[in-house]
């Protein structure tokens, strides 16, 4: 890519992007929220947002040749696929018709001879075939018959890359923040796909926020910092802490544990749980017994797929589910989400785009809302509340407050939520549950998509909203050392119940030995 530059009304977000990629090389791309990497692929891809925005200066060259792509379409002719920060995959269609979609193999018959391609049939038994293989050569464990709406987003990011592997004439895959929905496992088994694509000769540019895994995969590394290159690293010469040096312009802590006492516990029990299950496709809930003190910061982690995700979407009413919640000793009926949020709980959703975002309405709109409607927050009140009109001022001021204290890359609060960058709009749904001011919050992957600068911001912002404001909460992380950071104790699910529950302090290794189902004598 040759002298790549963009503007988004005026806003340029890309400027003077130079750099060369080789055949099989695993090129890492790596910056904070809104540095432009998005915008990048988005070019080299023909996304049609970059059409429709003005296009693009530049050039970008395949084989040392000019290619202009009108659309993915071209793309994918050309041997690149992409696979987005945000899934692109048809809800009501199995994993394996999502795996082959547009290129489903197909079945002549004497019709065919009459009225063409339009009489031919789906041949399912081979769409089958080539979807498994395309699922064994990822080496990750899908059921191809299992529709995308009941899918863990798990299963759903690794129906998107099996999707591209498939393409016999693939020559560049970009993947875009791919191990963000993948829990620790997940993301080992894709790192060694991509190792295998590389010794293929299929190039890879891999965009991240966990940056261990550019060491563990890259031969080279792209520090992009406000719509530049900054740098440009060879993978085996740097480390983690030089290339968030670079990303930020600073000095960056990479999420050591902190030196710190477990707090006392309150002897006020204000959440609990008895014999909960949960029906959450991917997710295992099956007999949920826990109890939350009030003020407490308690973690809730495991393996993907054991429970812990389901948790707060079968208490907040996402997912049927059954048992006993009680706050504050009295009992919240279950499968209704209108009397979770009258009650003061609040639920920052692990799915941002599908549950916690109006993506075509401003930040303004987004923070203030479910305030509004719940709580009648941000309203002016007229002929004693019988006339309520909302409140303009007030809403500019909150949405304003959180974009200053959580550092949200916008061009204003009028902004649309779908015009963010991936880690701002998760910042969006922390804002919107802050406005709600709950007792008790649930917060599932509050840092997934965040770059490194970014995850030390949102903890930190979670950890004074408990110690501060006294609120209890409730964090649902794929990321034990995250969990460990902030929490004053961590529950580990295991098959769908809790396994065992731990000071935050407790070495990890012994977190290890709960998440696998061994007791620590059983381990030895």
């Amino acid at each position: 890519m040759q002298n790549v530059s963009k503007e988004y009304n005026g806003n340029p977000v890309l400027k003077d992007v130079n750099f060369k990629l080789g055949q099989g090389e695993v090129l890492g791309l790596v910056g904070e929220n809104g540095a432009g990497k998005s915008t990048l692929m988005n070019i080299l891809f023909g996304m049609d947002v970059i059409q429709q925005t003005g296009g693009y200066g530049g050039k970008v060259l395949i084989d040392g040749k000019e290619a202009k792509f009108a659309s993915p379409l071209d793309a994918l002719k050309a041997g690149i696929g992409m696979v987005h920060q945000e899934f692109s995959l048809l809800p009501g269609f199995t994993a394996a018709e999502n795996i082959l979609l547009n290129r489903e193999p197909e079945n002549k018959s004497v019709l065919s001879l009459v009225f063409g391609p339009r009489a031919n049939t789906i041949d399912r038994k081979t769409l089958q075939k080539q979807a498994i293989e395309a699922i064994t050569k990822l080496g990750v464990s899908l059921d191809p018959d299992m529709l995308v709406s009941e899918m863990p987003v798990g299963h759903k990011q690794f129906t998107e890359i099996s999707r591209e592997i498939s393409k016999s004439a693939i020559r560049l895959l970009v993947l875009d923040e791919p191990t963000a929905v993948l829990s620790e496992k997940e993301a080992e088994m894709l790192l060694k796909a991509i190792k295998n694509l590389s010794a293929q000769g299929v190039s890879v540019i891999f965009i991240t926020h966990r940056l261990q895994e550019i060491l563990d995969v890259c031969d080279k590394v792209i520090v992009m910092r406000d719509g530049r290159i900054i740098n440009e690293l060879e993978a085996e010469k740097t480390s983690i802490q030089e290339m968030a040096r670079l990303m930020v312009g600073r000095e960056v802590g990479t999420g050591r544990i902190e030196n710190r006492e477990s707090r006392p516990l309150s002897d006020k029990v204000v959440l609990s749980v008895e014999n909960l299950w949960v029906d959450m496709p991917g997710e295992t809930v099956r007999n949920v017994n826990l109890e939350v003190h009030q003020g407490e910061f308690l973690g809730i982690g495991g393996l993907a797929g054991q429970g812990k995700i389901g948790i707060p979407n079968g208490i907040m009413g996402l997912y049927p589910a059954g048992g006993t919640v009680k706050l504050n000793g009295q009992p919240i009926p279950l499968n209704n989400p209108r009397t979770c949020l009258s009650s003061s709980l609040a639920f920052v959703s692990e799915d941002r785009r599908g549950v916690g975002l109006l993506l075509d309405e401003s930040l303004e709109w987004n923070v203030a809302f479910p305030a509004m409607q719940i709580q009648d927050k941000f309203l002016k009140k007229y002929l004693g509340g019988a006339i309520k009109w909302r409140d303009q001022k007030a809403i500019e001021e909150v949405t304003q407050k959180y974009i200053d204290q959580l550092q949200i890359k916008c061009t204003s609060s009028k902004q649309k939520a779908k015009e963010l960058s991936g880690g701002n709009q998760q910042k969006i749904c922390l804002a919107k549950s802050f406005a709600l001011e709950p007792k008790l919050l649930f917060v599932s992957e509050p840092t997934r998509g965040i770059d490194i600068g970014a995850k030390a911001l949102v903890l930190k912002a979670l950890r004074e909203y408990n110690r501060e404001y006294g609120v209890t909460i409730v964090m649902i992380s794929s990321e034990l050392e995250e969990l460990r950071q902030c929490c004053d104790r961590i529950a580990i699910v295991t098959d769908g119940a809790i396994s065992g529950i731990l000071p935050a302090t407790t070495p990890s290794e012994d977190f290890g030995i709960l998440m696998v189902g061994k007791t620590k004598k059983e381990a030895k």
